[in-house]
């Protein structure tokens, strides 16, 4: 992923010192560091780009287990017919962290504009690294477009100085090339 100027800064208030204001950086570059490691190491595809108040990512990896919460307890899912997996990891354009609480669609789109689909794009829980995302089944590999709408926040935000961002939808789109495949879990 490209390295990003981000958009507003941060300045010290009645809420935020400067030293405070740092630390939030530091999660923010931590987090950067954990996406960097995801793209060249995990990630048969990546990207990112700013807009607005946004950083928005993506990684494109096989399609993987997952557990599901169903009927109040936790259930493990391989895949069964998904053959890729998208993560959308979205994050704040003045220090890098990442956005929780957000509501994220996804439409895949095929080399001919023929659409695959429009899912919600859930928060997943992982050991190292935040991302919303989901299993998807695609005819194959090759070149496809990836179009992300992300509701306005509802999240209330701290801070009259710093506070006020996030305050518009947004939409991208990105050209991607998936690879197709499934990650099968290893027994316990």
């Amino acid at each position: 992923m490209a390295d990003i100027t981000h958009g507003k800064t941060l300045s010290s208030s009645d809420e935020s010192s400067l030293t405070e204001i740092t630390l939030g950086k530091a999660e923010g570059k931590a987090y950067a560091g954990a996406l960097l490691y995801l793209t060249k190491m995990e990630a048969s595809d990546s990207g990112e780009r700013q807009i607005g108040d946004y950083i928005v990512g993506y990684a494109i990896e096989n399609a993987e287990g997952l557990y599901h919460l169903l009927n109040g307890s936790l259930e493990w899912h391989e895949p069964t017919e998904e053959n890729c997996h998208v993560e959308i990891a979205i994050r704040g354009a003045a220090d890098g962290r990442f956005l929780p609480g957000l509501k994220v669609r996804a439409t895949l789109l095929d080399s001919n504009g023929r659409d695959l689909g429009t899912f919600d794009m859930p928060f997943l829980w992982h050991p190292w690294i935040y991302h919303y995302g989901r299993n998807w089944k695609v005819p194959g590999d090759g070149a496809y477009k990836l179009r992300i709408h992300v509701d306005l926040p509802d999240f209330p935000r701290h801070d009259k100085v710093n506070g006020y961002r996030f305050h518009d939808p947004i939409d991208i789109e990105f050209a991607i090339h998936i690879k197709t495949g499934q990650k099968l879990s290893k027994a316990a």
